[in-house]
């Protein structure tokens, strides 16, 4: 037998045998209530052997969300689970047409996939992606969704309860109620009061601990750069987002200056997005969200070309534990894992809405070796907090 009649031999008959013959049948959304700033949009594709896979469609606008799921679960519909560069192929257009609520909605489902081919394997989903290189993630605490008032006490407060908790590195957006259009002396009472809270926020976590901001892109190329100088005192972990993410040359200037690190690109799409912003010199640290980006295996792919550019990633997500979950099976078996996002403090019953219940110490996610993502959405809890 020859070499290739040999290679024909292994990944015929005895592989074929070995991949079960499912196919997708069916997809729920569950609407789920969480506060102000967003739901949580959870999807759960079905398969004919009754397996079935959950995914995480957030923070992409809801009815716009929810329809573009409907519209792509018709290219899975009576299909194997195999076939995620088939659907990813086949779902291109239609995510450039219907923008960020249809790639959330195709990265939900992409999810979902994952999740029932890794169980239908036996295996947890992240040895799908090259397997484990650490048994946890460390994650940060994103205070910026749970922050109701918005001072350097409110702040301050939240912070403080999340070291209580357990984590050391701590995240905030402090110019969110900036206006995007703003005089002079409008603009700077804004940076002064988002300076004041990150001050607050240091003192509250102390020097030893991490302190994330995020700037939200409200600053323009020149007070990007005084807003870089006016933070180095509070010693940043990194200063996320100054600029918009295009052009990049903006966020290059910044970043060169700039004695801390710095971050983003949570909402560009695809390693086609993030080529030129990695070349540009954009960021030290970049910031695929997994939902944002097209998913769990285009989050892999971005983070390889990071590597290249010996650049760390630290995947963007304020997400459900679903979401949260998902990219931490990613973040296993990536050489450039940095940290990865925690939204700490929106709603006690976080944790049960999967089962088991999402499993974080002391920061760190810890993520066992059951088949797929390894939990199940608690639909008693789901429903009690179904949104309208």
């Amino acid at each position: 037998m020859t070499r290739r009649e040999l290679a024909g031999a292994l990944l015929s008959a005895p592989m074929a045998a070995a991949l079960p013959k499912m196919i997708l049948t069916g997809l729920e959304i569950f609407r789920v209530k969480v506060n102000r700033r967003g739901n949580w949009i959870l999807a759960r594709l079905r398969t004919s052997a009754g397996l079935t896979g959950l995914g995480d469609a957030s923070h992409g606008r809801d009815e716009q969300t929810v329809r573009h799921l409907h519209q792509f679960f018709e290219l899975l519909r009576g299909r194997p689970l195999w076939e995620v560069e088939r659907f990813r192929q086949a779902a291109d257009a239609a995510m450039t047409a219907g923008g960020q609520p249809a790639v959330v909605a195709f990265s939900a489902l992409e999810q979902c996939l994952w999740d029932l081919q890794a169980q239908a394997a036996g295996v947890p989903a992240c040895a799908l992606f090259g397997g484990k290189l650490r048994d946890g993630v460390r994650n940060y605490a994103n205070i910026n969704r749970s922050t109701d008032e918005r001072t350097p006490d409110g702040f301050a407060r939240m912070a403080e309860r999340a070291v209580a908790a357990g984590f050391d590195a701590v995240k905030l957006a402090p110019f969110d109620d900036m206006p995007r259009q703003a005089d002079a002396a409008t603009a700077e009472k804004f940076t002064q009061l988002g300076i004041d809270c990150a001050a607050a926020v240091r003192r509250a976590i102390g020097p030893k601990r991490d302190l994330l901001i995020d700037a939200h892109s409200h600053f323009g190329l020149q007070k990007g750069l005084q807003l870089a100088r006016r933070f180095e005192p509070l010693n940043l972990f990194w200063l996320e987002e100054v600029t918009p993410a295009r052009p990049p040359e903006n966020l290059a200037e910044i970043n060169r200056a700039a004695k801390m690190p710095t971050a983003g690109g949570e909402t560009i799409r695809g390693g086609k997005g993030f080529l030129p912003y990695i070349d540009a010199g954009a960021v030290d640290i970049v910031m695929p969200d997994i939902k944002y980006c097209g998913g769990m295996l285009e989050l892999k792919k971005i983070a390889a070309l990071a590597e290249a550019a010996s650049l760390p990633v630290s995947p963007h997500g304020p997400a459900s534990p679903i979401g949260n979950l998902a990219a931490a099976h990613v973040c296993l078996g990536l050489p450039n894992f940095l940290i990865l996002e925690f939204s700490f403090g929106e709603v006690p019953w976080r944790a049960e809405l999967v089962d088991p219940p999402e499993a974080l110490e002391n920061g760190i996610l810890k993520v066992t070796d059951r088949p797929g993502l390894g939990m199940r959405l608690n639909e008693a809890v789901a429903r009690r907090y179904a949104a309208d």
